[in-house]
């Protein structure tokens, strides 16, 4: 089936990951779908026309009431597709193109104030202290492990606020990731592109302390090629334990409501990072951006802040412009 060599072809060449490849062959099987009740006796291209793609679309819309924003994923997706059989001479053209797209609506980033993430930051600093370490006396007891688990969480929120990693990234740390003499954190991110982000000392001395309580509850810890986080099992955290883990840590945390989860994090770091001055391009590197684009959305969030300030400082904003006119 065509639709299998083409996920196999974005799994191992392009070798996108294994979310990105399932969320694929979601969009694509929804299309074949509904395409096999319109032309159930034609082949896989026989139908694949423009007249059909516009109708998915409005079946995506209408019927399935999903938001501009999903559609275009799916448009997106079945032109790769397109792209695809044209590469290998499957298909003439490509009928996407010729397909208006929904608009959508702009969407900021949601972020955390600074202010209450520093207020979190000290409110748990004891949970990730040193003299903390003297509590953990080793495996199968509640205490040690209720100490060990606080301390992990304390170093989710850290890495993901001090990085801005993604939670895949996060997850994806090994021992040997973190280069303690250089003080640098080597990220495998998306497509398998490899960046290192600087960390602070303080960030360089919470994770050695974090291995040093693992290594009294988990075996092999400093091995280099072992997950950096691990549950008290030995496995590597998995997406919903990060979740779990966020949203824990920051219920209740003072200016914190809302949605709580690690790309907000994420969202917060670019975004306190372009206020106090960070370049663009700065910020893209360190998320790991494939294009300035997608780091250029942050800007829309610091444009608004510096909007309230010059209506609230500026002499002549003040009383709507009318000061002595």
């Amino acid at each position: 089936m065509l639709v299998q060599q083409y996920i196999e072809h974005i799994s191992k060449v392009k070798r996108y990951s294994q979310r990105t490849c399932a969320i694929y062959q979601d969009c694509l099987d929804g299309f074949y779908a509904y395409m096999k009740q319109s032309c159930p006796d034609a082949s896989e291209t026989e139908c694949l026309d423009v007249q059909m793609v516009r109708s998915y679309e409005v079946h995506l819309m209408d019927e399935r009431r999903l938001q501009a924003r999903t559609v275009n994923l799916h448009l997106s997706v079945l032109s790769g597709f397109c792209r695809y059989l044209i590469k290998n001479g499957i298909l003439q053209s490509n009928p996407v193109r010729l397909v208006t797209r929904p608009k959508e609506q702009k969407r900021l980033p949601v972020f955390y104030r600074e202010d209450s993430m520093e207020s979190y930051m000290e409110e748990t600093s004891a949970s990730a202290s040193e003299e903390n370490l003297e509590l953990l006396v080793g495996k199968d007891d509640k205490l040690s492990d209720e100490l060990f688990l606080r301390r992990q969480r304390r170093l989710i929120i850290s890495l993901l606020y001090q990085t801005g990693l993604r939670r895949s990234e996060l997850i994806g740390l090994n021992v040997s990731s973190v280069d303690f003499s250089r003080k640098v954190i080597r990220v495998c991110g998306k497509g398998n592109k490899m960046r290192e982000i600087p960390v602070l000392s303080s960030l360089c001395e919470e994770i050695s302390l974090y291995l040093d309580a693992a290594s009294s509850l988990i075996d092999d810890v400093y091995d280099p090629q072992q997950a950096l986080l691990r549950t008290l099992k030995g496995a590597r955290l998995y997406p919903v334990y990060v979740d779990r883990a966020v949203k824990r840590e920051l219920e209740g945390v003072r200016g914190i409501s809302g949605r709580r989860s690690p790309h907000v994090l994420r969202h917060t770091l670019a975004t306190e990072l372009l206020d106090n001055g960070a370049d663009l391009n700065s910020i893209k590197e360190l998320l790991g951006h494939s294009s300035l684009s997608a780091t250029q959305v942050y800007t829309h969030n610091s444009i608004e802040k510096l909007q309230k300030v010059y209506n609230n400082a500026h002499p002549r904003a003040k009383n709507g412009g009318n000061n002595g006119d």
